[in-house]
């Protein structure tokens, strides 16, 4: 099956109508010229090897998706093994990011030692390094999940593989169970016995933040988008996912609007701040232009 990406009425359609909406929230769901159709997927894309149809907005409200509540309200972040400071995104960073994507409260757990846990593992054949099977961890999880909680995601810089059939995976979510695990191991250069420039904290953390993004996304029963450029882009491999930006298009943006109820503005205010401090000058610019977008100011 080949993947044609939509046309713009098949995007606007996605989107849902958004009359009887705040003027706020109208311009935030207007792509305007801020947002990029999705690309025609090359050999080895993820839409190349895993055709997918997208969810638009009206099929993501039928369908019977987890959303925040008075008592599941907060998102939990569960390290696993070790996360030696040169080669490992900061917690704490992490942490904050979450807070502004989801505008939600978030906390860390204490890490777990693998040593305590009954996980499956494997060294892969092309690394030769070790990897745990994502659904013993999804199992524990689902055991840990605390009262308050909206989702439980397990971190790790361990690799990870989500079947004996596949060479791996950055990442594994449950939308009904409100479970996920996702690996840093492969975003860090040295991961693949490359050298590790000056700037590859920064990457490194970038890259985490994406798939901290994309993996929480599914929590709230986002699915891969297939419309714009976004977030929600499924990925195959590093490349393919470096390229997805770290913004929501959209029809996945008014999605997770609906689940949570946040305020458009402040959320992306919040995410400024966070770009600006920690340096992804290019993404604070982004929010920049679609917060004046969103004020009527271009």
């Amino acid at each position: 099956m080949h993947f044609t990406p939509p046309g713009d009425a098949e995007r606007i359609k996605a989107i849902g109508p958004i009359t009887g909406l705040s003027s706020s929230l109208q311009r935030a769901f207007t792509p305007g010229n801020d947002f990029l159709s999705i690309k025609t997927p090359e050999p080895g894309d993820w839409l190349a090897e895993h055709p997918e149809r997208g969810q638009a907005f009206p099929e993501f409200v039928r369908s019977h998706f987890n959303r925040p509540d008075a008592v599941r309200k907060k998102i939990y972040l569960q390290p696993l093994g070790t996360f030696p400071e040169e080669g490992s995104p900061p917690l704490k960073v992490l942490r904050d990011y979450a807070r502004a994507y989801f505008s939600m409260d978030v906390e860390v757990l204490p890490s777990l030692s693998f040593k305590n846990q009954q996980f499956t593992m494997r060294i892969n054949r092309y690394t030769g390094k070790r990897q745990i099977l994502t659904h013993d961890v999804l199992n524990l999880l689902r055991t840990m999940l605390p009262s308050d909680a909206f989702c439980i995601l397990a971190i790790t810089m361990e690799d990870l593989y989500p079947d004996p059939s596949w060479n791996f995976v950055f990442g594994q979510a449950s939308l009904t169970e409100r479970t996920g695990v996702y690996s840093f191991a492969r975003y860090d250069p040295a991961f693949y016995g490359e050298r590790r420039n000056s700037d590859y904290r920064k990457i490194l953390l970038k890259r985490s933040c994406r798939v901290l993004a994309h993996e929480t996304g599914h929590m709230f029963g986002l699915h891969h988008c297939t419309f714009f450029q976004c977030s929600m882009n499924g990925s195959n491999h590093l490349k393919e996912s470096d390229s997805r930006p770290l913004h929501l298009c959209p029809v996945c943006l008014r999605k997770l609007q609906h689940s949570i109820g946040f305020d458009i503005v402040k959320r992306y205010k919040s995410l400024k701040n966070f770009y600006r401090v920690n340096g992804f000058h290019d993404e604070a610019r982004w929010v920049q232009d679609r917060l004046k977008y969103i004020a009527g100011g271009r």
